[in-house]
């Protein structure tokens, strides 16, 4: 039903229920009730039919103008992702395109194509290049209109590790959704996420591990990997980047954070201990 169809059902449902009913009383129902029991009747009458059709109209109505207003919302987010992810690359990964092209000359120019060090900076500048290209590319779409809830969000990121990065995933969750707050769910993922990609960029290895499960005062989860280790640039006061930002998400949450090496594998512990 279209949305002008439905105004005017609204405007003239009560003019035609009370001629409908005028007409139907005096022609078969006069000798039957009086003109002022009819009188009664007839407000009566236009109330119960509001009540049951036109309330149901206004609720289509209702609907309608939200979902137009949901519409209207998420083209304007979508116009304000693309700008955004223009702005991106007409900028940030233009620089570092031209960066890349500018060390590899530098390189060159200077023999240090095989020099540890060149190669680790060369390797990071082409991380953060990937990463801001993958940005560029989620920008310019929005989420389903159905999300997924947060447990069928993270088996999909874990199917995306798999095809994109051609690395193993071992998953062993057994943390309840409605075990975390929503906060928590926000922040747990984007620390995963985090020692994933650390994993993903520095170990050198294709398969990872992830265990979660609760405790009795709380829940408990690593992410595993059998790759070279970390070095010591990566632990202490100089901790990389990466691991220093899921040690601050942890702090900020309450939440125990640690990375240790255990014979051949590099374990990250988050853990919630509640008091």
């Amino acid at each position: 039903m279209k949305y002008k169809h439905i105004k005017w059902l609204i405007l003239i449902t009560p003019s035609v229920t009370i001629a409908l009913w005028e007409y139907i009383r005096h022609e078969f129902l006069l000798s039957y009730i009086s003109m002022e029991l009819g009188n009664y009747l007839s407000p009566l009458l236009v109330f119960i039919v509001t009540l049951l059709f036109v309330r149901h109209l206004f609720s289509i109505l209702e609907r309608m103008q939200e979902e137009l207003r949901l519409e209207k919302t998420k083209k304007a987010a979508l116009v304000e992702r693309e700008k955004l992810a223009r702005e991106l690359h007409d900028g940030i990964a233009q620089s570092l395109f031209l960066l890349s092209v500018k060390m590899n000359k530098f390189g060159r120019k200077n023999e240090l194509e095989q020099d540890p060090d060149f190669q680790r900076i060369k390797q990071t500048l082409q991380h953060i290049h990937e990463d801001t290209r993958q940005a560029i590319t989620n920008l310019k779409y929005l989420p389903d209109k159905e999300p997924l809830n947060w447990t069928e969000a993270f088996y999909q990121y874990v199917e995306e590790i798999k095809n994109h990065h051609l690395i193993d995933v071992h998953l062993q969750w057994e943390i309840q959704e409605h075990t975390l707050t929503s906060k928590e769910k926000i922040e747990l993922f984007a620390c995963i996420k985090e020692a994933v990609m650390n994993v993903i960029k520095h170990a050198r290895t294709n398969e990872i591990w992830i265990d979660a499960k609760e405790t009795d005062d709380g829940w408990h989860c690593e992410i595993k990997d059998r790759g070279i280790g970390f070095t010591d640039e990566m632990i202490g006061h100089n901790r990389g980047y990466g691991l220093q930002i899921i040690q601050n998400r942890a702090f900020d949450m309450g939440w125990k954070f640690s990375i240790e090496r255990i014979e051949n594998e590099t374990i990250v512990t988050l853990k919630k201990e509640c008091t």
